[in-house]
C-alpha cells in the first residue's frame, strides 16, 4: 500500500461535515477502492469549539485556512468555505504554491477565477478538482470530461438550482403567489444568506460557466451569460403555461451556434413531455447533447450533506489513485475566449397579454406581431375581468429581437391594459 493520503479541510458546514462522516464511516471501502488510506491531518473554521455532531478533536486545528493549506502534513487542501474571493481564494492559492492539490465545491469562486487556478495548478502538475461545485451528486462534471470525452458537445442545458426549482414548483403545486412561496423557502433555510444569489440565477449561471468551458474549451466567461433570475414569474403565468401544455423552469443553456457561443440563464418554458418537465422540488437535472452519443440526462440531488459530500469524495479519491489531468479538460494555456453570439437561435415564445376591453384590440395586437416578422402558432383569449382581456399566444420560432421589436411596438398601440410578458420556450 502507498503512503496514505492526508487532507486538510477549510469550512465545517453541512458539507465538510458530511465529508468528514464519509472519512470516518467508509474508511475500509476508500482504501480498497483507492489503494491508499485516506485521512485528515487538520481542519479549520470560523469556529472552534462549535458543536457538529463529530468530534474534531483528533484533528489539528488551524484558524487560518492558508496556514492549514500550507501544512507539511497536507497533501490535499479541500475548500469548502465558499466565497469567490477572500479566504478561500487565498488559501487556495497558497495550498497550490505550496505544491498541494485542491479539492473544492466553490462555484463562485472557479466561474470568476478559474482560469487563473487552472494554470497555476496545471504549470506544477497538481490536481484542481470540483465536481461538487456543479449539481451537488451528479457527477456532471467526470461525465463531460471522461465519459464524453470523444464527443462534440453541442449544447448543455439544466435545472441547476433547486432552491429555484422547489419555488416554481410549489407555486404550481399549491397556486400560492411568488411572494408567499419565497417567504416559504426563506423560512425553511433552501435561500442562500444572499437570496439573489438564488432567484436571481447567479448560483445557477456560476455552475453554467463552469459546465460551457470544459463542454466548448473555452475560458470560463460568467459575464458573457446572459442573466435573469425568476422575480417575475407569476402565478398567472404558472397557470396559463400549464393550460398550454408547458411547464416554467429556470433554465440554463449553453450550445454553439453560427454567431458564436450562446449562454443563458433565464426562466423558459419547456414541454410537459420534456424530462425537465418532471423535475420537482429541489432536484437538478442536466441534459447534454454530443454529436456520437446524442442526449443522455443526468438527475439528482443537488445539494445536501450526503450528495455534495459524495461528490467531493470522488475527487479526492481520484488524487488518491493518482489520477491528474487538465482542470478544464483542455490544458487551460489553450483554452480561448469564447465569442458570444449577437443574437440568440430562434424559439418559439410564450406571450401573455392584457389588453383593453374594446373591439379591434386584438386585430391591433396581431399587426404589430406580423410587421415585427413573428407569426402566431396558437392563441387563447379568456374571460374578460371589468378592465382587461387576458390572451395567451404561442409563436413560431422567431429571433429574441423580433419578439422585443414587437413589444416595444404594443406600447404605441393604445390596447395594452397591463405590461407584456414574454418567456422563451426551450424545446428540450
Amino acid at each position: 500500500m502507498s503512503d496514505p493520503l492526508r487532507l486538510g479541510i477549510a469550512g465545517l458546514g453541512t458539507v465538510g461535515v458530511g465529508v468528514v462522516r464519509i472519512i470516518r464511516q467508509q474508511a475500509a471501502l476508500l482504501e480498497a477502492r483507492t489503494g491508499r488510506k485516506i485521512t485528515i491531518s487538520a481542519v479549520s473554521a470560523r469556529t472552534k469549539g462549535r458543536d457538529r455532531g463529530v468530534a474534531m478533536d483528533s484533528y489539528a486545528w488551524e484558524d487560518d485556512p492558508v496556514a492549514l493549506a500550507t501544512r507539511d502534513d497536507v497533501d490535499v487542501f479541500v475548500e469548502l468555505m465558499g466565497g469567490e474571493d477572500g479566504p478561500a481564494k487565498d488559501a487556495t492559492e497558497a495550498a497550490l504554491k505550496a505544491g498541494k492539490h485542491v479539492v473544492t465545491a466553490n462555484k463562485a469562486m472557479l466561474a470568476i477565477h478559474g482560469q487563473a487556478l487552472a494554470e497555476q495548478a496545471e504549470a506544477k502538475g497538481l490536481a484542481l478538482r470540483y465536481e461538487a461545485a456543479v449539481a451537488g451528486g451528479i457527477p456532471v462534471v467526470k461525465t463531460l470530461m471522461e465519459g464524453l470525452a470523444g464527443n462534440e458537445i453541442t449544447r448543455v442545458t439544466g435545472v441547476m438550482n433547486g432552491s429555484c426549482n422547489y419555488i416554481l414548483t410549489r407555486m404550481e403545486n399549491s397556486g400560492a403567489t411568488y411572494q408567499e412561496i419565497f417567504a416559504e423557502a426563506d423560512g425553511l433555510g433552501y435561500l442562500e444568506a444572499d437570496p439573489q444569489l438564488d432567484v436571481g440565477g447567479i448560483d445557477a449561471a456560476h455552475k453554467l460557466a463552469i459546465l460551457s468551458a470544459i463542454a466548448f474549451g473555452t475560458r470560463v466567461d460568467f459575464d458573457g451569460i446572459q442573466l435573469e433570475g425568476i422575480e417575475r414569474v407569476s402565478i398567472e403565468d404558472i397557470r396559463a403555461a400549464a393550460d398550454m401544455g408547458y411547464k416554467i423552469k429556470l433554465l440554463g443553456v449553453a450550445q454553439k451556434t453560427g454567431r458564436g457561443l450562446e449562454q443563458r440563464m433565464q426562466p423558459c418554458l419547456v414541454p410537459d413531455s420534456s424530462p425537465l418537465a418532471q423535475l420537482d422540488g429541489g432536484t437538478n437535472m442536466v441534459v447534454l447533447e454530443g454529436d456520437a452519443v446524442g442526449q443522455i440526462v443526468l438527475r439528482g440531488a443537488g445539494a445536501g450533506e450526503g450528495p455534495t459530500a459524495s461528490a467531493v469524495m470522488a475527487d479526492i479519491c481520484d488524487i488518491a489513485r493518482g489520477l491528474r489531468g487538465p482542470v478544464f479538460g483542455q490544458p487551460a494555456v489553450g483554452l480561448v475566449n469564447s465569442t458570444a453570439a449577437l443574437t440568440k437561435l430562434p424559439a418559439p415564445y410564450y406571450l401573455r397579454l392584457a389588453l383593453v376591453d374594446k373591439p379591434g384590440a386584438l386585430a391591433k395586437i396581431a399587426t404589430v406581431l406580423g410587421e415585427a416578422g413573428v407569426s402566431i402558432d396558437r392563441m387563447r383569449q379568456y374571460g374578460h375581468d371589468n378592465s382587461s382581456a387576458p390572451v395567451l399566444i404561442v409563436t413560431h420560432k422567431t429571433t429574441q429581437s423580433d419578439i422585443e421589436t414587437a413589444l416595444a411596438a404594443m406600447d404605441d398601440t393604445g390596447v395594452m391594459a397591463g405590461p407584456p410578458v414574454a418567456l422563451r420556450i426551450e424545446e428540450v
